[in-house]
């Protein structure tokens, strides 16, 4: 059976590579500090379900003060030539595109595949992960696509990972610790409290109120916490799962669904999204670190008031 390790190992595998090859790369005068922290990175890929609760606590730790220290640095790493991309760009144009598609194409077609037909009795796949693992699949897929067509140097997609990881740098791995506290906040009996909270607040059988302050505080929690995976253990145990399921008889896969995409739409309006908002103003040298953000609210705002529509008419009206 093929499980989410499986992809937790195939990530560790290109952490580690980066490691090594910022390691080896004398022309970074951080290549020390970018090779820890890819190195700890692959390390927790690898080893994480391994590792009690207290090392990998150090282990975050240390990634936090590598970064904080400032011993991050770009890289520049030689892979295909200026000439040699124009030259692709011109000869294949939009095309170049098609390896992209592979990747959501694998994971739709094969969830549906897998699911509905009598491959699903193969029990290949982790149960309710085969979507995660398609899309893995579907990445080493994609990558052979572009080496066998494109014919590119055999390190080039590592090489240019490195130099895109090493631009973003930190922030890459943001939404994976904000989603981590998103856990612990749910342990810590947040979530309780924000219904406690709620309770007073929402009138008796007003369901479209109660969507309204979940959906407001998916959006709420993610601005703050800068990651909607973060916010959603907080709101779910908070008003999602004992209000609008229990209480109410939603339908949670919409309610979990579309709350989620509430959830993004704070994502759009957030300096905490820094890896969303702040790193792309930096690549593209904005004179407004903030312009991505002021360019999206436009489009947060009233997709925010469709995604409560949504709920109260898909999980609850059309529900009943």
């Amino acid at each position: 059976m093929i499980t989410l390790e499986w992809l937790y190992v195939l990530a560790g595998i290109v952490f580690a590579m980066w490691a090594i090859l910022s390691l080896r790369d004398i022309t970074n005068g951080k290549r020390f500090g970018n090779a820890a922290f890819w190195g700890l990175l692959s390390v927790s890929f690898f080893l994480g379900g391994q590792l009690s609760d207290f090392a990998n606590g150090v282990l975050v730790l240390a990634l936090v003060g590598i970064a904080g220290a400032g011993w991050l640095g770009r890289s520049d790493p030689p892979t295909t030539g200026l000439t040699e991309r124009l030259g692709l760009s011109e000869a294949l144009g939009n095309r170049l595109f098609l390896p992209a598609l592979i990747i959501p194409l694998t994971a739709v077609i094969g969830t549906v595949l897998y699911n509905y037909t009598p491959l699903g009795e193969t029990g290949l796949f982790e149960d309710r992960r085969e979507t995660l693992i398609l899309f893995g699949i579907g990445v080493l897929f994609a990558l052979g696509v572009c080496l066998a067509w494109l014919r590119p140097p055999l390190l080039a997609p590592i090489e240019e990972g490195r130099r895109l990881m090493d631009s973003i740098g930190w922030a890459a791995v943001l939404p994976q610790m904000l989603a981590a506290l998103g856990g612990v906040f749910a342990l810590a009996g947040v979530g309780e409290v924000i219904g406690e909270i709620a309770g007073g607040v929402i009138p008796e059988n007003s369901i479209f109120i109660a969507v309204v302050i979940f959906a407001l505080g998916m959006a709420f929690f993610t601005i703050i916490m800068g990651n909607a995976f973060a916010a959603f253990p907080v709101m779910a145990a908070a008003i999602g799962i004992p209000v609008l399921v229990e209480q109410y008889g939603g339908n949670p896969a919409v309610i979990g669904a579309v709350g989620m995409l509430a959830g993004f739409c704070g994502t759009l309006c957030t300096p905490m999204a820094a890896n969303f908002n702040i790193v792309p103003a930096a690549l593209l040298e904005l004179k407004d670190q903030y312009g991505v953000i002021r360019q999206q609210i436009g489009t947060a705002m009233p997709l925010w008031l469709c995604n409560v529509a949504i709920i109260y008419i898909a999980g609850f009206l059309l529900w009943s």
